[in-house]
């Protein structure tokens, strides 16, 4: 048993030495490449290093300054130069905002009589088109109609009646010429009285068929079926059977919204509020379709800044006719506010930044020695950086290692 032991201990410490081994020689064999990958031209350094020392003058710290590279023949492949091209950029603004319902194609359905809510026919969130039934109504005024229409139905069909009676009185000699036209008068003022009631009933939403049937089978009608006045979706809902509702008493208990169109509520910095126009096309993401771009335009820009957050408010309709967007959702508008303009331009890994902030691109001529130099960066659009100071188009910048030769320079000069 201890033999055995023995064995597995100087197994292991074996394994340990070869691992050791193999890692040294690996490090050996690459920090030489490394050092080579990023030879730092420091020989004015040198020269000036030797002629202080002659002179006895103090070192200049500038010509200290270690800002080129010259890569060795075996790196030079690692390294992707790429001419400096002008490129339009546009001249954007951004801002972050909510989506609300378009208030100007929703419409809030109230009953237009009073009455007890009997049944509601439509959920929240589901499609209505014009004219479908969103609720019932047991109505009062409803059911007065409905029995005045009834009782004008039955004194025309007494006065009529009575008309044929007399006429046929009246042409025996039995009647007078006098009650005859007094019948005649029954029978029209009945027949007024009949289209009237018709017409009070009408306004309920009774067809004449529903009406006729009313008439016929002398019974009341009560309930008042209230439409929607235009195709969208349920919006909100705010009622339930058995609750009474008037004509113009809020909440309404139905919201219906048209939403092939949302609004866009975005409150702008006052300092960006000049450069906003109405009609302004603009371009809006929201985070659950990160990869789709909703278009819209700005239609409203408010007249007052809010005196604690010195914003203005900037509304822009949206089109939606997929009915993406829920109206609460957080969004990125981005809009163009100026003609594009032309700036050198740089691809993203090209410029790398500084410990101190600052960024940087290489610069070459011959694709082989590297110059450091710092640049003032704009925006960043399809994968360019916009250049505005310290670059010009037709200049050679590494793309691809540029981030490795910062490195390497960092190590080089430690």
């Amino acid at each position: 048993m201890a033999v055995r032991k023995k064995t597995v201990v100087l197994w292991a410490v074996a394994a340990i030495a070869l691992a050791s081994f193999a890692g040294g020689a690996y490090f050996a064999t690459h920090i030489e490449d490394f050092r080579s990958a990023a030879r730092v031209t420091a020989k004015a350094a040198e020269t000036e290093g030797r002629t202080t020392s002659a002179s006895g003058r103090a070192p200049n710290p500038d010509a200290l300054d270690v800002n080129s590279l010259e890569l060795a023949e075996r790196d030079v492949a690692t390294v992707k130069p790429e001419v400096v091209a002008n490129r339009e950029f546009p001249v954007e603004k951004t801002a972050i905002g909510s989506i609300d319902f378009n208030q100007d194609m929703t419409v809030q359905v109230f009953t237009p009589y009073p009455g007890r809510i009997v049944q509601l026919s439509a959920q929240l969130g589901d499609e209505v088109q014009k004219g479908q039934v969103l609720f019932t109504i047991d109505s009062p005024d409803l059911v007065q109609a409905s029995s005045t229409l009834i009782s004008a139905a039955s004194v025309l069909d007494l006065t009529s009646r009575n008309l044929v009676r007399a006429k046929t009185l009246y042409e025996t000699r039995a009647w007078s010429q006098q009650q005859y036209e007094q019948a005649a008068s029954d029978q029209q003022t009945a027949e007024g009285n009949l289209r009237a009631a018709r017409d009070a009933v009408r306004i309920f939403g009774k067809t004449d068929a529903e009406m006729d049937r009313m008439i016929k089978e002398r019974k009341v009608d009560p309930i008042l079926v209230v439409y929607s006045p235009v195709p969208g979706r349920v919006a909100a809902r705010n009622a339930g059977p058995g609750l009474y509702v008037q004509p113009g008493n809020p909440p309404a208990p139905y919201a219906v919204a048209d939403v092939s169109t949302m609004w866009l509520l975005a409150n702008v910095p006052e300092t960006d509020a000049p450069a906003y126009r109405v009609g302004q096309p603009l371009k809006v993401k929201v985070s659950a379709y990160p990869d789709h771009d909703f278009d819209g335009r700005v239609d409203t820009i408010g007249l007052t800044v809010d005196p604690n957050t010195r914003r203005v408010l900037v509304r822009s309709v949206i089109k939606d006719p997929r009915h993406e967007l829920w109206a609460g959702m957080f969004a990125n508008f981005v809009i163009q506010v100026g003609d594009p303009v032309l700036s050198p331009a740089v691809p993203l890994n090209g410029v790398t930044r500084e410990g101190d902030g600052t960024m940087i691109v290489w610069v070459t001529t011959d694709r082989r020695h590297f110059t450091k130099r710092t640049v003032k960066l704009g925006i960043q659009y399809n994968g360019y950086h916009q250049i505005l100071e310290g670059l010009k188009a037709g200049e050679i910048v590494a793309t691809e290692g540029a981030l490795f030769m910062s490195n390497a320079l960092t190590t080089a000069t430690r």
